[in-house]
């Protein structure tokens, strides 16, 4: 996995135009510079900084420095009056979405049909459409790729400082992307459903040339020389790569919003978590700051902040989509996958980025050709054997009432459709979660050198699990393989009697930041995620509900190997009969108290 290379150098790279956009990092503590295994030290040169408290602006028409407080991400309006650091007036964007109604949650634990709905609420905009709404505006020549793509500028310029769901916006480079994809589309050229939308990636996915820190100090100047797999698929399906989104430390660490690499606050409600690790990316596709995302799942970091921000969130087969170029945390339960508004963007973000990789041993398996993802989405669910796991999920008593409320919703709506649904037990699930935490060792073997040379660079919550990492014992990690084995050899069992798999997909609605403890090592909800990560089977979190608070729900959807036709018509058959996937976040809440 990962780029290759030798350590970084320490000669100095030209102050281009793209180095100059980044904008300053947090220092290093005084200890030796981070050598980490590929692919962090891949032998980029790291950028030059701009001077202390000094904010290199990135948006379009603005070429000028200006002295505020340090922060990570592009300087956003905050507190500066000065007439050029305003953005230059745009044509607006034509109206391409449905009209609107006021914002109105559906009622509380139950799904709602679709026939007879209220249409969209929330402001009706560009940025408020899903991923295949602009791409289709596009496509029909009603929104330039560029102006989209400006809409999604103003929009992170907006409300971002909020929000801190952006780490860094590569804002020429997008623009200059979002041009060539419009005289692509004049010419005659549109290579895929992506072409010309705006998309932005989690933190810890390469793009060569911007700035990757995985959410940590330990990297804040680390460049990468190359493109991850799955950046390049997105660039040759046409894509508009907005920039890098915030993330939990190595994808392992805790929350927080203290400093310039805070992890985010949910649109829904910005005093609480949007879920971890992927928690940038979640934020900006609920808010509208990007049509579309990459989020990478160890054990459940792509479906944990899906579910709370209302989103749909996949979890791919292992080895359906390369991580090569991606930072690992568990390079045996380590996923990358989509986060979209729909299933049907979901479905076009899986075409653009999987398949084989001869550089990711694990994609060996994948199919080949690529199916396509969208041929059986609109085919229902009648007849469709569904198996709902009751004694694990929905009789636990950590499960709270209105998750438990709105699953059995969702699967009333399920059998409407036509589906059968049946009790089913695998044993071994009890286990899964120990067993996984047994993996963190693969997590600690990875960070060992660079851990006992600069540990304080590492937050607290991380420190906590790397510690935990190495304590496990080899005859841990042994029990751990065997349990493995089993739950995959059950599992196999129970999918040979029905198609998938369905339960509630999060024990509790987004909690607050102040109940969130740093010291955790394993968070009462990863008994909804971990197993599937431990198995490598595709699974899908879909919206499927609100709790009291209006906080979003949702179910999870589990399928067999590289089965993702199947788990996406599933998830689409009770999207379709249902509105919880149109509800849009309010961004009149977007304020601080």
């Amino acid at each position: 996995m990962g780029a290759s290379g030798a350590p970084r150098a320490t000669r100095a790279r030209p102050a281009t135009r793209a180095h100059r956009a980044r904008p300053p990092r947090p220092a290093l503590s005084p200890a030796a510079a981070p050598s980490l295994p590929r692919p962090l030290a891949d032998g980029v040169d790291p950028a030059p900084r701009s001077p202390p408290g000094v904010i290199a602006c990135t948006f379009p028409g603005r070429r000028h420095e200006r002295r505020c407080a340090p922060h990570e991400v592009p300087c956003r309006d905050g507190g500066c009056r000065a007439r050029r650091h305003r953005p230059r007036r745009r044509p607006a964007v034509r109206d391409v979405g449905r009209s609107s109604a006021a914002a109105r949650g559906p009622p509380r634990g139950r799904g709602r049909r679709r026939r007879g709905a209220a249409p969209v609420s929330g402001a009706d905009s560009l940025c408020d459409l899903d991923l295949q709404g602009v791409a289709e505006a596009i496509a029909r020549r009603e929104v330039t790729s560029v102006e989209a793509t400006e809409a999604y500028l103003r929009r992170i310029e907006r409300h971002d400082a909020v929000l801190r769901a952006w780490v860094t916006v590569t804002a020429d480079q997008a623009l200059a992307q979002a041009k060539a994809a419009d005289q692509a589309l004049a010419q005659g050229r549109r290579p895929g459903p992506l072409h010309g939308v705006p998309i932005g990636l989690k933190d810890l996915i390469a793009v060569a040339g911007v700035r990757m820190t995985a959410g940590s100090r330990v990297l804040a100047d680390h460049v990468p020389a190359h493109d991850a797999h799955v950046t390049e698929r997105l660039r040759a399906a046409g894509a508009v790569l907005l920039g890098k989104l915030a993330m939990h430390e190595f994808a392992f660490g805790r929350p927080t919003n203290d400093g310039p690499l805070a992890t985010g606050r949910n649109p829904w409600d910005v005093a609480r978590e949007p879920g971890g690790s992927s928690s940038g990316s979640a934020v900006a596709v609920a808010a509208g700051l990007c049509a579309g995302a990459l989020g990478s799942d160890t054990g459940g970091s792509i479906r944990g902040p899906a579910a709370r921000c209302n989103l749909v969130g996949l979890k791919p087969t292992y080895g359906l989509v390369s991580r090569h170029g991606v930072v690992p945390m568990c390079w045996s339960l380590d996923h990358v996958g989509p986060m979209t508004r729909t299933v049907r963007d979901t479905a076009a973000m899986l075409q653009a980025i999987a398949g084989r990789d001869p550089r990711d041993p694990s994609t060996r398996a994948a199919p080949s050709p690529v199916p396509s993802y969208a041929a059986l989405l609109e085919a229902g669910v009648r007849g469709t054997r569904l198996g709902v796991l009751r004694r694990y999920y929905m009789e636990w008593t950590g499960l709270h009432d209105d998750a438990r409320a709105a699953a059995l919703a969702a699967f009333d709506e399920l059998r409407r459709q036509g589906a059968i649904l049946e009790d089913v037990d695998v044993p071994s699930l009890d286990l899964a979660p120990a067993a996984w935490s047994a993996f963190l060792a693969e997590m600690y073997d990875y960070h060992r050198d660079t851990y006992r040379k600069d540990r304080e660079s590492y937050r607290e919550g991380t420190r906590i699990r790397l510690m935990m990492g190495a304590l496990v014992a080899a005859p841990d990690l042994v029990r751990a393989q065997r349990i493995r084995a089993r739950l995959a050899r059950e599992l196999r069992s129970v999918l040979d009697r029905v198609d998938a798999l369905v339960f509630p997909g999060l024990a509790t609605p987004a909690l607050r930041f102040d109940e969130i403890s740093t010291r955790e090592l394993m968070p009462a909800g990863a008994r909804h995620t971990t197993p599937w990560n431990l198995v490598g089977l595709p699974a899908v979190a879909v919206p499927c509900g609100a709790s009291r608070e209006g906080l979003p729900l949702s179910i999870q959807i589990v399928g067999r190997a590289f089965d993702e036709p199947t788990v996406l018509r599933i998830a689409r058959a009770y999207e379709r009969a249902t509105d919880w996937h149109r509800r849009r976040p309010d961004p009149a809440g977007w304020r601080l108290s």
